[in-house]
């Protein structure tokens, strides 16, 4: 699932994961499955409808991406629910790089591509 970044954000007008920063105490993965609700309508409130297959942290210094690569049970339409979002989509894997990309996604796409193989 992909999100088209508001313009106003930064990189805006890229194409990355939906997500943000994590809340006090919060783990990387306890605020994938919250951003991902709050911008896209991905459904786990009860934490029963998607896997959590793995995790890739890309690290910047003073700064770290950690995508959550997760699989959900049951399909869904994702529903733009804030500002954050021009567009929402589901993009197959092979179409990924004819996407304008956030830099971090970009930079990160060749590893997460490698873990995601083995859960085609």
């Amino acid at each position: 699932l992909m999100q088209h970044r508001a313009l106003w954000s930064v990189e805006g007008g890229t194409w990355g994961f939906p997500g943000g920063a994590r809340d006090l105490g919060e783990s990387a993965i306890e605020a994938a499955v919250r951003e991902s609700w709050e911008e896209a309508g991905v459904p786990d409130l009860a934490g029963e409808d998607i896997d959590v297959l793995d995790t890739h942290v890309l690290d910047l210094g003073d700064w770290s991406y950690t995508t959550v690569i997760a699989r959900v049970r049951r399909h869904f339409e994702p529903v733009i629910s804030d500002p954050e979002s021009i567009e929402l989509a589901w993009v197959p894997i092979d179409e990924l790089t004819d996407y304008n990309l956030h830099s971090g996604v970009a930079a990160a796409l060749p590893e997460l591509l490698e873990m995601l193989r083995p859960h085609l």
